[in-house]
C-alpha cells in the first residue's frame, strides 16, 4: 500500500475540505440557532429587541476580540488539536444554553460561544493555504464557506422543526450534541498534509509547486518565535486595510441574516413562523450559489491567465455592488419581492465572499494566521456592533432604516475594494 501511494497522484486534499465544510456548518449552527430561538426566547423571558440585540451582539464581544490572539494561536497548535478542542468546548456551552434562564446567562453563554469559535476562520484559512495550491485556493475557500450558507438553508428549516418538535432548550441541547460528536470524526480523520499517511508524493509536490505552504506551516509552529513587531505590521499596508475595511461591511449583511432575519419575516412582515423558516432558506441558497459561483469563476479566470486584479477582485466589487439591492425590500409589501430583493443582496453577500483569499494571496508567509485573525478581528466588530445598531434602529417595529444602514456599508465595501487594495500581490517583509 506503501508503494502505491507513492506512485499514484491522490486527490487527499478534498477529503480535508469535506472536513472543513462540514465544521463550517456545524460552526454557524451554534451561531444561528439563537436567531431561531429568538421570539420563543424573547417570549418566555419578556425581553426586549434591545435585550435580544444585546444577546445576537454578544457572541462578537469575545469573537472579534479574541481574533488576533486566535490567529496567533493557529500558527503555533497544530488543526488536528486546535479544532476539536474549539469544538467541544463551544458545543458543550451551546448545550448550557438550553439550561439557563435569564438575559444574563445568555449574554455570558454567548460570550463562551464566540471566545471558543475565534480562531476558526484563521484556522480554516490555514489549512487551505497548506492544502491547495494557489491556483485552487478561490475554489477551495468557496467551498468551504459555501458550508455557512448551504447549511443555514438546509438548517433553518430543520432547526426550526426541532423547536417546534422539542422547544428553543430542547434546540441547543441538540445542537451542542452534534458539535461535540463532530470534534471527535474531526480528531480521527485531520492531518496536516506532510503527516497524512495516505497522501502521495506527487500530490504533495503538486500542492507545493502550486503555492501550497505544507513545509512552512510544520516549521512555523515548532521553531518560530512572536514577535510583537508582527502586530504592528498587521495594521501597517493600505493594501490590508482595503480587505479589513471591506470585511466589516460584507459581514454586518451577513449577521443581519444570522440573526434579525427571522425575526423580521415574522414579526415586522407578518409570516408564520413554520413559512418564515422555508422561506428565510432562499436567500442563504441564492448566497451558496453566490459564493460557488465566485470561487470557481475566480479560479478559471487565473488558470486562464487573467491577473488577480480582475480574476479575485471583480467577483468582490461585484458582489459588494449587488448587495444594495436590500434596500429595495423598503419599497414593497410583496412578499415574492421582498424574498427577491434580500435574496438578491445576499447573492452578492456570497459573491463576494471569498474575500479569505486575500489573505493568503496579500499576507506575510510567516503571518497568515495573524493577518487572518486581524481581517476576522475587524469582520467581527460587523457582528458586534451590527446586532445593536438594529435592534435600536428597529425598536418601535419598523426595520426600513436597518435595511439602509446595511446598503450603506455595501456601498462603503464596493469602494473600499475598489480604491483600496490596489495590485494583489503578496507582502514581502524587509528583514
Amino acid at each position: 500500500m506503501s508503494t502505491m501511494t507513492t506512485k499514484v497522484r491522490t486527490y487527499k486534499r478534498y477529503n480535508i475540505l469535506l472536513l472543513v465544510f462540514i465544521t463550517v456548518v456545524i460552526n454557524y449552527m451554534d451561531r444561528s440557532n439563537i436567531s431561531v430561538a429568538a421570539s420563543a426566547i424573547t417570549s418566555e423571558l419578556g425581553l426586549t429587541k434591545v435585550q435580544m440585540g444585546l444577546i445576537f451582539s454578544a457572541f462578537a464581544w469575545s469573537y472579534s476580540s479574541l481574533q488576533i490572539p486566535g490567529g496567533i494561536v493557529v500558527d503555533y497548535v497544530k488543526p488536528r488539536i486546535l479544532y476539536p478542542f474549539m469544538m467541544i468546548l463551544w458545543s458543550i456551552v451551546t448545550l448550557v444554553q438550553g439550561f439557563v434562564g435569564s438575559l444574563g446567562a445568555l449574554i455570558g453563554c454567548r460570550i463562551a460561544i464566540g471566545a471558543f469559535e475565534a480562531p476558526s476562520y484563521p484556522c480554516n484559512n490555514k489549512i487551505v493555504t497548506s492544502w491547495f495550491p494557489e491556483k485552487e485556493r478561490a475554489s477551495a475557500i468557496a467551498v468551504y464557506t459555501s458550508g455557512q450558507f448551504i447549511g443555514l438553508a438546509f438548517l433553518t428549516p430543520v432547526l426550526i422543526l426541532i423547536q417546534d418538535a422539542l422547544g428553543w432548550r430542547g434546540l441547543f441541547i441538540v445542537s451542542g450534541i452534534l458539535g461535540i460528536v463532530w470534534a471527535l470524526i474531526w480528531y480521527l480523520f485531520y492531518r496536516d498534509p506532510n503527516k497524512h499517511g495516505k497522501v502521495s508524493k506527487q500530490e504533495l509536490e503538486y500542492i507545493e509547486k502550486g503555492g501550497g505552504l505544507t513545509t512552512h506551516i510544520t516549521v512555523k509552529m515548532e521553531e518560530q518565535e512572536f514577535n510583537w513587531k508582527d502586530l504592528r505590521l498587521a495594521f501597517t499596508y493600505r493594501k490590508l486595510w482595503g480587505v479589513y475595511l471591506g470585511q466589516f461591511c460584507l459581514g454586518s449583511l451577513f449577521i443581519f441574516f444570522l440573526t434579525w432575519f427571522p425575526t423580521y419575516l415574522v414579526e415586522y412582515r407578518g409570516l408564520d413562523f413554520i413559512k418564515s423558516g422555508f422561506l428565510a432558506s432562499v436567500p442563504f441558497l441564492a448566497a451558496f450559489v453566490g459564493v460557488l459561483l465566485s470561487g470557481f469563476t475566480s479560479d478559471f479566470l487565473v488558470r486562464k491567465g487573467y491577473s488577480n486584479e480582475l480574476a479575485r477582485k471583480a467577483p468582490i466589487i461585484i458582489g459588494m455592488f449587488l448587495s444594495l439591492a436590500i434596500i429595495g425590500a423598503n419599497y414593497t409589501d410583496n412578499t415574492v419581492l421582498i424574498i427577491f430583493f434580500l435574496s438578491l443582496a445576499f447573492f452578492g453577500n456570497g459573491l463576494a465572499s471569498i474575500t479569505w483569499v486575500f489573505v493568503s494571496l496579500l499576507a506575510p508567509k510567516k503571518m497568515i494566521g495573524l493577518v487572518g485573525g486581524v481581517f476576522n478581528f475587524i469582520g467581527g466588530l460587523a457582528a458586534a456592533l451590527t446586532p445593536i445598531l438594529i435592534g435600536w434602529l428597529a425598536k418601535d417595529g419598523d426595520f426600513k432604516p436597518a435595511l439602509f444602514y446595511i446598503g450603506a456599508l455595501a456601498l462603503i465595501g464596493f469602494c473600499s475594494y475598489l480604491f483600496l487594495v490596489g495590485k494583489v500581490k503578496r507582502i514581502e517583509l524587509v528583514e
